[in-house]
């Protein structure tokens, strides 16, 4: 149900649903649609919870897949990135209420948007702990774990709002990139060359 309602919204865009609307979109009555949302508001606010619940999910497991297929630490964390914040911004590239959505995503749901930035953090952090006791990563000891997985997880959502604006299939490139230069560095300092 919760996909479906999402889509509404990726194809009406928010001022443009009513709860009749949204109702006839997801195939429900009004009856049985109020049974699960007060208001339309609700309604948003459960789609972009489900849909980062999902994408967290989502980019855990396949990263987890590139390790046990012998990946490297980057390819992990770009696969991982990738998911988590790369699927939501395809979907939304594609809606013709692009904006519109963005906005109303900050506007009415910025509290759950960082709980589910603190979580996600948290499971990167977890996974720089490891990959470092693992070897698949050297920490410097110049940047906490808690600290690179805060610069990834930003990376990840300052790609999502670069100007001008990347294209969909420009997306997991761009992550990858970014990814690249937060664990390997892209520079050095003077005193280091």
């Amino acid at each position: 149900m919760l996909l479906r309602v999402n889509q509404a919204f990726l194809d009406h865009g928010y001022a443009g649903l009513s709860m009749v609307g949204l109702a006839r979109e997801c195939g429900f009555t009004q009856r049985a649609l109020y049974y699960y949302f007060s208001n339309k508001e609700e309604a948003f606010r459960a789609s972009v919870a489900h849909r980062n619940e999902v994408a967290i999910s989502q980019a855990l497991e396949a990263g987890q897949k590139i390790r046990e297929s012998g990946g490297s630490a980057l390819d992990i964390f770009a696969t991982i990135i990738d998911l988590r914040y790369g699927e939501t911004r395809r979907m939304l590239t594609f809606s013709p209420h692009t904006v519109e959505l963005n906005a109303e995503a900050f506007r009415r749901c910025r509290d759950l948007m960082i709980e589910s930035a603190i979580t996600f953090q948290a499971e990167l952090e977890k996974l720089i702990i490891d990959f470092h006791y693992s070897k698949l990563l050297i920490l410097t000891g110049r940047f906490t774990a808690a600290q690179i997985a805060q610069a990834l997880a930003d990376g990840g959502r300052a790609v999502n709002q670069a100007l001008p604006p990347i294209a969909a299939n420009d997306f997991s490139a761009r992550y990858r990139q970014t990814c690249e230069m937060i664990l390997y560095g892209c520079a050095a300092t003077p005193t280091q060359i």
